[in-house]
């Protein structure tokens, strides 16, 4: 039990971060040594590294999620049931059997208790058997009583041969007993490294006396903070006062240059490099090195950064996304119900439209607006999806769960077929037959199409604005501000050959644009409005008003509007791949 204690900002997770190879490389000196050998690239293959924050899947069981890490963190020659032992071993060991077959929670969800979770997340690092493993401040936001009861379950670990390495701030006595070495830092320096039982014993050494009732690591904190003075210290603040008290001002004067002399002495950082117990570590470490160094046993370690393949991590990974879909009721019922009711509403507005000049044509090109809003503002919710997983996709890829193109792809399967194909395709058939559409099998496939590639579009841009930025708030309102412009830039609502020519360009960039014409040309090409103005008929074709707003209604201006969208969705899909590799794995 390995315990890095320190005041806040001190360098506990920086440091426990650069033992575990999470730190950017960049910038760092120094080595860390494993037994004496260099760090070997596969670490985070033998290593378990528990987060701060919890880090699981709400939405699955404590057993459904262990599971999911013995799937792709266990080598491919392991097999399903040994993979199932494993898990049941780790349930076991870490006292969540009354609590295996419970969702962990959510905001939505009730779950389990804090220390379940905590557990859990040890669980998930255990599966893979780890001589090392690494917490960061296992205890935040745990009350006493099960705080106390994850450092016993960590010391049950350490005594079954596994390395314990955490930080942890401002323990109680009863935790702090547990401990078998200790490592305090003071602003990113050590000041003491070694056996628990020897800390006191060293302080006493410089100066620093713990008073017989005083929790001693409250105590350290004290005394790197600067709250409690050493003995020489005081005396000399004493000998200040006197002096001042005694002369005049020049006396004063002399009084402090002569305290801030003799205060000019090491700080405890220097003081612990010139003990003997730095000494004695850095003799043990010596030592272990030079047995390393003078072993022939070759040292070699393959580096393996995943235990699975592609396919079997996005197999695991696209079944968990699609369990949370399917037990999250604001995904799974409420967004397609509120499509079905949009999809009436619209329907019942523009109920069975005729072909009459007065209306006919005017209601077309506003209700397709209207269809063409929907699928780009209802699919609004995908701006989530890489923001709310982002601390879990983070760990679990630094963590050697799966690839970064496994999350992405796997993202593309579970959201855009179950969240967004299904409810288009619903919207499609109801607003189709409602509105009284062309009666053609071919134009209603072109104008699904057009809904689809819409959607998906819509999808993509809202995937890479939620790659590239760490908060939903912002996130919504750029991507409100981009359909904003995208909107006002369709054609529909400005005349674009009205506008300077140095800002037309922005069309191409519209989607609404491109939604919109291929909509337009697959319904009004072939159709005659017709009425009376003046007592005189007057009949217009549905080619004499496209041609009118210019627009292409030849059957390649039809598809190559498809074509527009299609290369916009592969281009916003692009960009959020990147953006989703260009997230810093590294703290």
């Amino acid at each position: 039990m390995n315990a890095i204690l320190g005041p806040t900002g001190s360098g506990k997770t920086s440091l426990l971060d650069i033992l575990a190879r999470r730190k950017d490389p960049r910038g760092l000196t120094g080595t860390v040594l494993v037994d004496g050998a260099p760090q070997p690239s596969n670490f985070k293959c033998v290593s378990g590294y528990v987060v701060q924050d919890d880090v699981v899947m709400g939405t699955l069981t404590v057993r459904e999620n262990l599971a999911f890490s013995a799937a792709l963190r266990l080598q491919g020659h392991v097999s399903h049931e040994e993979r199932k032992e494993r898990v049941e071993d780790v349930i076991i060991e870490l006292g969540l059997a009354d609590c295996a077959n419970s969702k962990v929670g959510t905001e939505f969800i009730r779950g389990v208790s804090g220390g379940e979770r905590k557990r859990t997340n040890i669980g998930m690092e255990l599966i893979t058997k780890p001589s090392v493993l690494f917490l960061d401040e296992p205890t935040t936001g745990l009350d006493a009583s099960t705080a106390n009861a994850v450092i016993i379950l960590l010391t049950s670990l350490a005594k079954r041969g596994r390395t314990i390495i955490f930080s942890i701030h401002q323990p109680r006595f009863s935790i702090y007993r547990l401990f078998d070495k200790l490592h305090l830092l003071s602003r990113g320096e050590t000041v003491y490294h070694g056996p628990v039982e020897d800390v006191l014993q060293f302080f006493e050494s410089i100066g620093f006396q713990c008073e017989e009732h005083n929790n001693p690591p409250d105590f350290f904190l004290d005394v790197i903070n600067g709250y409690i003075g050493s003995p020489s210290f005081l005396e000399m603040q004493t000998r200040c006062s006197s002096l001042s008290q005694e002369g005049d001002k020049d006396s004063a004067e002399k009084a402090t240059e002569v305290v801030l002399t003799e205060m000019d002495q090491p700080s405890l950082a220097d003081l612990y490099r010139q003990s003997d117990t730095c000494t004695t570590v850095m003799r043990e470490a010596g030592e272990i090195y030079s047995l390393h160094r003078n072993s022939d046993e070759d040292v070699t370690v393959p580096s393996i950064q995943y235990a699975t393949s592609f396919l079997t991590q996005l197999w695991y990974v696209s079944r968990r996304a699609l369990i949370n879909f399917v037990r999250n009721p604001q995904l799974s019922i409420f967004q397609p119900l509120t499509v079905v009711i949009l999809a009436v509403i619209l329907g019942l507005i523009y109920w069975q439209m005729d072909t009459s000049l007065n209306s006919g044509i005017q209601n077309r090109v506003g209700a397709f607006l209207f269809v063409t809003m929907n699928m780009v503002f209802g699919n609004m919710s995908a701006i989530e999806i890489f923001i709310k997983e982002r601390a879990i996709f983070i760990h679990e890829s630094a963590s050697g769960y799966y690839r970064v193109s496994t999350f992405f792809f796997s993202k593309i399967v579970c959201d855009l077929l179950p969240m967004r194909f299904i409810p288009t395709f619903l919207f499609s058939l109801i607003t189709y037959w409602m509105l009284g559409l062309k009666h053609t099998a071919s134009a209603y496939f072109v104008y699904l199409l057009n809904l689809v590639l819409t959607t998906f579009t819509a999808c993509g841009l809202a995937f890479a604005i939620s790659c590239s930025v760490t908060l939903q708030s912002i996130a919504t309102l750029f991507i409100s501000m981009t359909y904003v412009i995208m909107l006002v830039f369709s054609g529909l609502l400005v005349n674009i050959s009205s506008l300077p020519s140095w800002i037309q360009w922005i069309q191409y960039l519209s989607l609404f644009r491109y939604s919109l014409n291929a909509l337009s040309v697959n319904e009004l090409v072939g159709l005659t409005f017709s009425g009376e103005v003046n007592n005189v008929t007057m009949r217009m074709t549905g080619e004499m008003y496209l041609e009118g707003q210019g627009i292409d209604y030849s059957h390649w201006g039809l598809w190559k509007n498809e074509l527009a969208l299609v290369i916009m969705c592969v281009g916003f899909m692009t960009m959020a791949y990147i953006k989703l590799r260009l997230i810093p794995k590294y703290k």
